[in-house]
């Protein structure tokens, strides 16, 4: 049968030199075997290795009894998926169902009948090999289920990419900003897991889906005429008024992709939260929706912070940083109108790995005028 060794070993255990012989004798032209005059020697030849395919062990040993030797077997995890097979010369059918319900696989009365003996034992090493071959088929699908879901993350992961960086082409802001909100995004939401008003919601794998859809924040962005986006100078009323756009603008692209796909997406949907909801504030004085408190969604109280404290904190081509320590302030200045409460206590909580984060990918003067100049260039570019 596939999956069975070539020469099956086995381990003859009896204290009776004239059964070891009758079995060794039998068995040996087929297999490899070894013997033990008692429990004792049995189990030792198992902990010294290597271990056995199938055990034959008389149940009535001197000394440690047979009932114990198979005992130790199972209860130990090296050798409890070993076959043995209890041979007793009682008759009773007590010493049989001892065994049995003790873990043995198969019971053999003495005196022992060659033929019924060596069919026994073919059919437990038969058995044993289905079993190997099961678990490894089931450890293949395992792996194979695991590369699977690792393949559609990075599809996916990638996919997100693309878009954000998409937005990032048209968008002042360089590619860094993703990562830094991003960042900012894992670190509150590593501060508010534990937390009673989030922890609920704020699972591993909902963290996760979060951190992963915060790049899409500000997709919409593509949507906005680069005759604003990319204006020297303040943006008049009504120019504002279309650049809040953006927000529903983003939401409705991944909503269009989410039904085109006919099958609803965790992730879509904590994206769509984030990208419409980001700029809603506490106070309900926020766009688009004019939510507030708890109605705005978690991932996008968390985006909003984290989107402000970055914009303060980064260069911009009309502006130079804001010192960190009045980053801090202002956002500690918006609890309870422009952020969340706990979401501000977290921010603190987490301050200096936030601070980290900003430092370690800030952006230079030269690198964002050298963003800006591309903008430009493809504005002014024919078509």
């Amino acid at each position: 049968m596939s999956g069975m060794p070539d020469v099956a070993s086995l381990l003859i255990v009896d204290d009776n030199p004239a059964n070891l012989q009758l079995l060794v004798g039998l068995l040996l032209p087929q297999h490899h075997v070894r013997a033990a005059i008692s429990g004792e020697r049995a189990l030792q030849l198992c902990d010294q290795g290597p271990l056995p395919d199938l055990i034959i062990l008389d149940l009535m040993l001197s000394g440690m009894s047979g009932f114990e030797v198979l005992q130790r077997l199972k209860a130990t995890p090296a050798t409890a998926a070993i076959p043995v097979i209890i041979v007793s010369g009682l008759n009773d059918g007590e010493a049989e169902e001892r065994g049995l319900a003790l873990g043995a696989a198969d019971f053999l009365a003495k005196p022992v009948r060659p033929n019924t003996t060596l069919a026994r034992v073919q059919l437990q090493l038969e058995l044993k090999a289905a079993r190997v071959a099961l678990q490894n088929r089931a450890a293949w699908l395992e792996d194979e289920v695991r590369r699977r879901i690792a393949e559609n993350s990075l599809t996916q992961d990638a996919s997100i990419l693309a878009l954000a960086h998409l937005s990032e082409t048209r968008d002042p802001e360089t590619g860094k900003h993703l990562r830094r909100t991003q960042g900012y995004v894992r670190a509150l939401c590593d501060a508010l897991h534990q937390h009673p008003r989030f922890e609920a919601y704020l699972s591993r794998d909902r963290i996760e889906l979060m951190v992963k859809s915060a790049p899409l924040h500000d997709i919409g962005k593509v949507g906005i005429p680069d005759g604003i986006l990319l204006k020297r100078g303040p943006l008049t009323a009504s120019e504002w008024a279309l650049m809040k756009t953006h927000s529903v603008m983003g939401w409705e692209a991944i909503d269009r992709a989410e039904t085109e796909i006919a099958q609803p997406l965790p992730f879509l949907e904590i994206a769509k939260q984030i990208a419409r909801h980001h700029h809603e504030r506490w106070d309900g004085s926020g766009y688009p929706d004019g939510r507030r408190g708890h109605e705005i969604p978690i991932p996008a109280r968390l985006m909003a912070l984290a989107d402000v404290f970055d914009a303060l904190v980064s260069i911009r081509p009309y502006k130079q940083p804001f010192p960190i320590e009045r980053a801090t302030a202002i956002i500690e200045e918006g609890r309870g109108s422009h952020f969340d409460p706990d979401v501000v206590d977290a921010f603190h909580a987490c301050w200096g790995h936030i601070v980290d984060i900003a430092r370690d990918h800030a952006d230079t003067a030269a690198e964002v005028q050298a963003h800006l100049e591309r903008l430009r260039a493809h504005e002014a570019a024919p078509g």
